[in-house]
């Protein structure tokens, strides 16, 4: 077994100019989100570095770059919000329990991969990640509007909502003056300038250009600033438990640990688009995982993969776990030697790259096509997009999937329904030879095929009862399973209450075709009991011939 997935030594070149080029996007976006989150921005560089780091060596994507995220960053900042604001009097405390959760968060997705649960994030539908990440976007976006103007950041989006009256009647003109202008290089270098964008990407030069002109232009102080930043190595953090709040903090760390589970594998489904290969989901979420555990007890921000990050470096060379690794050493260097020389950061300056992430989640792709496409999915992606703005996130992806099994399970239903055929006569759909046919045209109605086709599910089961129930008019029911596969316990028990409902009414039933795991089910659930050896048929024709001739034999 290979210790690193997707090592090898056949692509260094591509793998340090993408891990150089996706540290250099990774430096303003990791202080802004840090500065977002509350923690502070050495907390985001402390988390896409041990993110970013062990990620990379351990996860199932060789191009991937992980560290903190939009959508991780909101959460953290709702965490670190919550239990700072627990204990006023000693915030550190507060801090500490938020970590706590962080390492929580981590070690449920190395559970998570252990139980082998990656698969099943393709099930999520695109209406509901769509809404999800739409949704993020939008909060991103809400949240910075205060910075962006000069005041002091919100944790929730709902009032900043409120607060926008507010934030327009004492707008510090300074901070929007530096906040336009990194607005007009992150949404303009990349388009107007895109050979300036990939030697020097927009964020970085936003930051420099932005913070450069505050301080040759501005007097110190006149707009609010990151301030002092630790430097040299992260201490190590002790977890704590509070008994009183475990069961607020497993529910925190189950949050962290869902979300991270969805951003990474989506992010690693990009990689797979662009890289042509195939990511391996359950090691990736024990690695993302064991990165977010390191990061907790290390004061870092969760982290997952980040799709903006993983792009670059696969466009710049990166193909290998060297280049995520790379990145987050390249990152700790940067904060063990040059971490004061970012204390004069502009909040503002962040604002404006933070509000650029935000934009650049929101699904525009799904938007702008919200014209053709089902009308469903429109209604599953408004109403997940709405509750991950104002209620939770996690809640707004579950009822999504609701929503989405439902109606996945209305069409299934009425597929299966489709695929039934109850009749008295012989006609073309019907798979019928000649002499079965003949058979059916000589009862004259008196013999009811039931023919089911495909795979019986429980959503069909009642109105597949229901149908049989809508016909009167005959003496004698084939039920023909001979296209049937698959028959699970809700629809086993609606053949039951069939034949049941059948005898009951003085006639008689026939059972055709059932195949070996169709009669284990029929057997389990002890209906076959309800049928005699000579009701049980497996060609259609000799059912149909006992029929006829017991007609025949009661005229």
């Amino acid at each position: 077994m290979q210790y690193i997935n997707g090592l090898h030594f056949n692509n260094l070149r591509g793998d340090i100019y993408g891990g150089l080029t996706a540290a250099v996007v990774a430096l303003p976006l990791a202080m802004a989100m840090g500065v977002a989150s509350g923690a502070g921005p050495i907390a985001g560089m402390y988390g896409a570095i041990f993110v970013g780091f062990f990620a990379a060596l351990f996860g199932g994507t060789p191009a991937q770059v992980s560290g903190p995220t939009g959508p991780m960053t909101v959460v953290m900042a709702a965490i670190f919000m919550q239990y700072t604001g627990m204990f006023p009097d000693d915030p550190g405390r507060g801090a500490a329990l938020a970590f706590t959760v962080v390492v929580m968060g981590g070690l449920f997705q190395i559970l998570f991969g252990i139980l082998r649960i990656g698969k099943y994030i393709e099930l999520v539908p695109h209406p509901v990640v769509s809404g999800f990440m739409s949704g993020i976007g939008v909060i991103i976006i809400l949240l910075q509007i205060g910075p962006l103007v000069g005041e002091a950041a919100i944790s929730k989006p709902l009032e900043a909502v409120h607060m926008i009256p507010y934030y327009f009647q004492h707008i510090e003109y300074h901070a929007l003056e530096l906040g336009v202008v990194v607005l007009l290089m992150v949404y303009g270098i990349p388009k107007f300038l895109p050979k300036l964008n990939r030697l020097f990407p927009a964020p970085l030069f936003a930051l420099l250009v932005g913070t450069l002109f505050y301080i040759l232009t501005m007097e110190p102080g006149i707009t609010p600033i990151i301030g002092e930043i630790p430097t040299g190595f992260p201490e190590f953090r002790l977890p704590i438990i509070d008994g009183e709040l475990f069961s607020m903090m497993i529910v925190s760390a189950l949050t962290l640990a869902g979300l991270g589970t969805i951003d990474s594998l989506l992010t690693s489904l990009v990689a797979d688009n662009i890289t042509r290969t195939q990511h391996k989901s359950d090691r990736e979420l024990i690695g993302q995982g064991i990165g977010n555990t390191v990061a907790g007890l290390f004061g870092g921000l969760p982290g997952a993969g980040a799709t903006m990050r993983t792009v670059v470096n696969v466009k710049a060379g990166g193909r290998t776990p060297i280049s995520g690794a790379l990145h987050a050493v390249v990152l700790l260097a940067i904060v063990l030697g040059a971490g004061s020389l970012a204390s004069d950061i502009p909040k503002a300056v962040l604002a404006g790259i933070l509000i650029k992430v935000g934009t650049d989640i929101i699904d525009w792709d799904y938007l702008k096509r919200i014209k053709t496409a089902p009308k469903p999915g429109i209604v599953i992606m408004i109403v997940v997009l709405v509750t991950t703005v104002t209620v939770d996130l996690l809640l707004a992806v579950g009822i999504g999937m609701v929503m989405a099994s439902f109606l996945f399970m209305q069409r299934m239903a009425n597929l299966q329904l489709e695929s039934m055929t109850l009749t008295t006569e012989s006609h073309e759909e019907l798979p019928l030879n000649q002499e079965e046919q003949k058979l059916m045209d000589e009862a004259k109605g008196r013999i009811l095929l039931f023919h089911i086709k495909g795979p019986m599910g429980f959503s069909a089961a009642k109105s597949m009862a229901r149908r049989h129930a809508s016909i009167q008019n005959y003496d004698i029911m084939l039920l023909d399973l001979v296209d049937v596969p698959f028959m699970d316990f809700t629809s086993a028990r609606a053949i039951e209450d069939i034949i049941m409902d059948t005898k009951n009414a003085g006639r008689q039933v026939f059972l055709v075709g059932a195949g070996q795991r169709v009669c284990e089910m029929l057997r389990k659930q002890k209906i076959l009991r309800h049928l005699d050896a000579g009701q049980m048929y497996q060609q259609r024709i000799d059912a149909l011939l006992h029929a006829s001739n017991l007609l025949k034999n009661s005229q």
